[in-house]
């Protein structure tokens, strides 16, 4: 009996029962999608994380106080400016150092106010080191910095929220009841750093100065985060022993006591990230694939009626000269196009599934690509034949050895 031939019978039989064909789909159909938009869906993720850490640099580095990660707001620092200016000096493997204080305050500008928002003290080398892009106007300079001038920088959202379309650049706003002038606004961060466009930039000097005289400590004036620019992604690891050995040496700390700082760089946080997110997506796939398991187990159960039916079918076929083999192709190819067929289907809903919540994330504000991944394609064909095939084994053979006399006498 010819490939064909096979498929041809396979289909005539699927459309003789078309709602009991359907149905018997709806598992490795749900299946399907279910694992489809789960892997669209981390594949879209990966590359916002992939986008946004290339955004930061791949040779960052940032110094954090133990207890908080990269934005250090709120946190018992131990870090100070004095610090950051060591750094500087005398480790050979960075390039750049720019450190940062934050601290929360309301911004008003006309009728809009802001409460809570993130004011950041920064100097004039965060604009290399932490790639900020300026969108309007220009960016902090030295002589804003050494004569502590009252300017502020806008992030992207806050610039949006205070000012609309209008254009900031020039404009006044009074930052905890203290009135600076808008000189720059930055780019958005996207979606994995969006906080960043919540925030408001001035010189730290300023900052200092009057929005919090009480940073100074004793060991100088404290800082939250001191963001450090290796010479390249090659050095990333001594360039973080220096800065951990500088560090120790003028905080004192004696061999074997722990550090009171935290030293993490933008790319291992990149990798620990799309590992975490790689696991959970394949987790969700595996739980998403028990219902390619269940439309398996459907499969096989309608088979096994289909043989029952067509008993007297398949005796007739062996009696005119069929052979075992191809009693046995014929019922393989059968489970394999049904299982194949909400395969297909299945693909074409998660694709569906993966693009709705695409324009719904757009309208919540955090955009991203909707993408159909080839490997995704290739591994729901694959796997759907794969399930039709097991399904279809143990009916085919089944079917096979049915004894022609017994079958043509069968009612």
């Amino acid at each position: 009996m010819k490939l064909w031939d096979c498929f041809s019978t396979a289909l005539q039989a699927l459309l003789r029962n078309k709602l009991r064909s359907i149905l018997t789909m709806l598992g490795i159909l749900i299946g399907v999608a279910a694992v489809i938009s789960v892997l669209s869906l981390g594949s879209a993720q990966a590359a916002i994380v992939e986008e946004s850490f290339a955004t930061l640099g791949a040779n960052l580095i940032y110094v954090t106080p133990p207890e908080l990660g990269i934005s250090g707001v709120g946190a018992q620092t131990t870090l100070t400016l004095e610090d950051a200016q060591a750094i500087a000096r005398h480790a050979t493997f960075v390039d750049m150092v720019a450190p940062s204080v934050q601290t929360y305050a309301q911004v008003v500008a006309g009728g809009e106010s802001l409460s809570n928002m993130i004011v950041a003290g920064v100097t004039p080398e965060a604009e290399a080191v932490d790639n900020y892009v300026v969108a309007q106007g220009s960016f902090i300079t030295e002589s804003d910095y050494r004569a502590k001038s009252r300017v502020a920088v806008l992030g992207s959202e806050v610039a949006k929220t205070l000012f609309g379309e209008m254009d900031a650049i020039g404009q006044s706003i009074r930052i905890g009841g203290r009135q600076f002038q808008v000189i720059g606004v930055l780019e958005s961060r996207g979606a994995v750093f969006g906080l960043e466009d919540m925030r408001v930039y001035v010189p730290l000097s300023t900052f200092y100065t009057t929005l919090a005289a009480s940073q100074a400590g004793s060991r100088g004036n404290s800082v939250n985060t001191i963001s450090v620019r290796a010479k390249s992604s090659d050095v990333l690891e001594p360039a973080r022993q220096e800065i951990i050995d500088i560090l120790r040496n003028l905080h004192n700390l004696r061999e074997g006591e722990g550090n009171d700082f935290r030293v993490i760089s933008v790319a291992s946080v990149a990798e620990q990230l799309t590992q975490v997110l790689g696991i959970i997506q394949y987790i969700l796939a595996g739980i998403a694939g028990i219902s390619l398991l269940v439309g398996g187990i459907g499969i096989m159960n309608i088979m096994l009626v289909s043989v029952t039916e067509r008993i007297r079918e398949i005796g007739l076929r062996k009696a005119v000269g069929a052979k075992r083999r191809d009693i046995l192709v014929q019922f393989l190819i059968e489970a394999a196009t049904l299982s194949l067929c909400g395969g297909a289907v299945g693909v074409g809903l998660g694709w569906i599934i993966v693009k709705i919540m695409s324009a719904i994330a757009t309208n919540a504000g955090f955009p991203f690509t909707a993408t159909l991944p080839i490997y995704a394609i290739a591994l729901a064909a694959g796997v759907s034949i794969f399930i039709g095939l097991i399904s279809g084994l143990y009916p085919a053979v089944r079917a096979a050895r049915l004894d022609p006399i017994e079958s043509l006498r069968h009612e």
